[in-house]
């Protein structure tokens, strides 16, 4: 993953996913007071909407995409796919999904996170693009595996020549779960660490485990079909960055949310 990026006072992170554009931002550049400061994507989060739209301008703008054209989701925690053909409604959700596809050059998928995992995936032949919101229920529920195959079905992708980034989320460095989330892991085959000794677990008085979710995304895409060296991660924890990132575990309920986005340019050969 490259490094982060200023542009035009907007911090990103931008993944090689060409021919598509794509990016995942960080908390600085916007017009959110704290303690949504300043370039909270949310419409959710508690903050001022107009606020927000204005960050979403505000990112439209600088990275040179219609902010009219995004294609956003009432993001449930699910493993829902919307197939996006740019003639959705331009003002508000197109319904409970966690994940989108399209092959439409200038239609924007972008996905919101605070902790969990959004990921990014092209296919450089067709083209065609997918964005992916995951929480641990989403890993479980495979979401990223789902987005997979609507790029398949509705495209005729090939999963193994798909590439995928996935962006700052929470690490198992700040990210501890309790027996049920350990267990629903275990069932799905997932990988997590071992019981830990952690501040949190001794006050309680029982275990607590800790959770790797880049490393189960990769399971997910792997075991969807994508090449290990298909994959890339930015590695950042966002618990421990607060300089950069949003962190529902570290501040809250009363905290923004970053994005990743994808599209593909409108110049785009299909």
């Amino acid at each position: 993953m490259p490094p982060v990026e200023t542009v035009n006072d907007l911090v990103v992170l931008r993944p090689h996913l060409g021919p598509a554009e794509a990016a995942f931002t960080a908390r600085a550049g916007g017009v959110s007071p704290p303690p949504y400061a300043s370039l909270n994507l949310g419409a959710g989060s508690g903050d001022d909407p107009a606020r927000v739209a204005a960050n979403g301008r505000r990112l439209a703008a600088a990275l040179g995409f219609a902010y009219e054209r995004v294609a956003r989701l009432r993001q449930v925690h699910g493993a829902e796919v919307a197939v996006v053909d740019g003639t959705e409604p331009a003002s508000g959700p197109i319904g409970e999904y966690d994940a989108a596809v399209t092959d439409r050059p200038g239609v924007v998928l972008l996905v919101l996170a605070a902790d969990c995992v959004p990921v990014l995936l092209v296919d450089p032949a067709r083209p065609a693009v997918g964005a992916v919101h995951a929480g641990w229920r989403g890993v479980v529920a495979d979401a990223p595996g789902a987005a997979v195959r609507a790029l398949a079905r509705a495209y005729g992708s090939r999963p193994g020549a798909l590439r995928a980034a996935i962006g700052p989320c929470i690490g198992p460095c700040c990210y501890e779960v309790d027996a049920p989330v350990a267990e629903r892991f275990a069932e799905a085959g997932l990988p997590f660490a071992p019981p830990v000794a952690t501040p949190s677990a001794a006050r309680e008085g029982r275990p607590r485990w800790r959770l790797d979710l880049v490393a189960a995304v990769r399971r997910r895409l792997e075991a969807a079909g994508l090449l290990p060296d298909g994959i890339e991660a930015a590695g950042l924890c966002t618990a421990c960055r607060g300089d950069l990132f949003f962190s529902h575990r570290r501040d809250g309920a009363r905290t923004g949310r970053q994005a990743g986005v994808i599209w593909l340019p409108e110049a785009t050969e299909r």
